[in-house]
């Protein structure tokens, strides 16, 4: 359905991507070098345990983006979990799916501003850091004005070299152990002897909890794969392109986080406390394995990763914003607006942009909770909207592969999910509860005391 303005057509996102464009978008969204940041406090949290943990969170992330994959041959829109729960469930489910998600997508960029600089300052300490914030937004912002499909391509050697340092720093540690040395120093002619086993995936300290407590951390870690979806109207062949891509981004992902920490956590055998000053910022000292200069060039290099993160976070949240502006459950001329020139939400990357500046106010660890809960309302609706479906509504029971299919994977993605909520942090859902309240008023305001289902765009039903 195309909406007229006067006598002519309005101005529509454009198809310009294809499979490797997204999978690179998803990639410097997950921000693949993320797994030195995280490794120390993991280790200790998941009892030594990290590439288990990462094996437990990329099982409940592969099951998800299957269902992510049903909902998008579905509803090839850029609303991704909103669309998905508001045409699938209810549109007031959705209008709160969406209202949740702004807490993942709003934030991102945010996280990766705040990252940058905390790299920034240690390297320039005498600069005020509203420099920075104001920098950093309006790059951000200027490349999501340009298209799509310049992100992609922005993105790509950033991507590329991301890729690079992690292979050279698993090497480099799979040399030292060749050798005979780990972080403890020489080892002993027994270890040596039991090296390569499956010591860091499971041993007499596992436990299931701890498996899943360190799962909880790092699907932050995947966070950004679930955005893809909202880049489906812009997407050559969505249907076929777009399902395979977001599970091959995660996968992908997946493989490169297991195999990496794998040979970590063999180097860091025992606490993470003996080895790091602080486990949660490890990637400093974990870089001086290969020496100061090794150091300084990844960490020079990983305020332009976390750019390219926060990019692709920025491209996500603008097209959820459109297809909610589109909608009509928030104004529709400000949020429904496309650029004629560039066919990108222009208003509503100005308006990321313009949030993104209170980056200057806030402190991480609330942003990160924040997201989290964002994260696994969508995950949780997104397995629950194929149930309803396809399952419920379109009645796909009658044969074994539709059973498995649209109740048995999506089923088993919201029972994955569901453990995660079990160890979500109290802050994370505290603030997140105190959100969602703020979405039920307004949705009641919206609906004139939920008489009304909320507005819903109409195209593809």
């Amino acid at each position: 359905m195309t909406i007229n303005t006067g006598t002519q057509p309005a101005a529509k996102l454009q198809k310009t991507l294809g499979f490797w464009h997204i999978i690179i978008i998803g990639l410097a969204y997950i921000q693949p070098m993320t797994l030195f940041d995280t490794f120390g406090l993991v280790s200790e949290k998941s009892h030594f345990h990290v590439p288990t943990s990462y094996i437990f969170a990329l099982a409940a992330i592969l099951l998800t983006s299957i269902s992510y994959g049903h909902m998008i041959k579905r509803y090839p829109s850029a609303g991704s979990a909103y669309t998905y729960a508001q045409k699938s469930i209810h549109p007031n489910v959705g209008f709160m799916v969406g209202w949740s998600s702004w807490l993942d997508y709003l934030l991102s960029p945010m996280v990766n501003i705040i990252l940058a600089i905390i790299y920034l300052e240690a390297l320039f300490p005498d600069v005020n850091h509203w420099i920075w914030v104001f920098t950093l937004t309006a790059v951000m912002t200027a490349v999501n004005l340009r298209g799509v499909r310049f992100v992609a391509n922005f993105n790509s050697l950033i991507v590329l070299f991301q890729l690079i340092v992690i292979a050279a720093f698993t090497y480099l540690l799979y040399t030292k152990l060749n050798a005979g040395m780990n972080a403890d120093g020489v080892m002993s002619a027994e270890q040596r002897a039991h090296l390569w086993s499956l010591t860091p995936f499971w041993n007499e300290l596992t436990q299931v909890g701890a498996l899943i407590t360190g799962a909880t951390l790092l699907c932050f870690s995947f966070t950004g794969f679930d955005s893809l979806s909202s880049l489906a109207e812009e997407t050559k062949d969505t249907e076929r392109t777009l399902p395979r891509a977001i599970f091959m981004t995660a996968l992908f992902a997946g493989v490169i986080f297991i195999i990496s920490t794998y040979i970590m956590q063999l180097y860091y055998p025992g606490d993470p406390k003996t080895y790091f000053k602080d486990i949660a910022a490890t990637q400093p000292e974990i870089l001086l394995i290969g020496g100061s200069l090794f150091q300084s060039v990844v960490l020079g290099f990983a305020i332009i990763t976390v750019m390219a993160s926060g990019i692709s976070a920025h491209a996500g949240v603008s097209r959820l914003m459109y297809v909610m502006g589109r909608d009509g459950v928030i104004n529709k001329k400000i949020f429904g607006h496309i650029s004629p020139k560039s066919f990108t939400p222009s208003y509503n990357i100005l308006i990321v942009g313009a949030v993104a500046l209170t980056a200057g106010f806030m402190n991480l660890d609330m942003v990160i909770s924040l997201i989290s809960f964002g994260a696994l309302t969508a995950f949780t609706f997104v397995n629950l909207s194929v149930i309803s479906r396809y399952a419920l509504r379109d009645g796909r029971t009658k044969n074994v592969k539709d059973i498995i299919n649209y109740v048995v994977i999506p089923l088993l993605g919201f029972f994955s999910i569901f453990a995660l909520w079990l160890e979500i942090e109290a802050t994370s859902l505290k603030y997140g509860l105190w959100w969602a309240m703020f979405g039920i008023l307004y949705l009641g305001y919206k609906t004139k005391g939920f008489r009304y289902p909320a507005p819903q765009h109409n195209e593809h039903e």
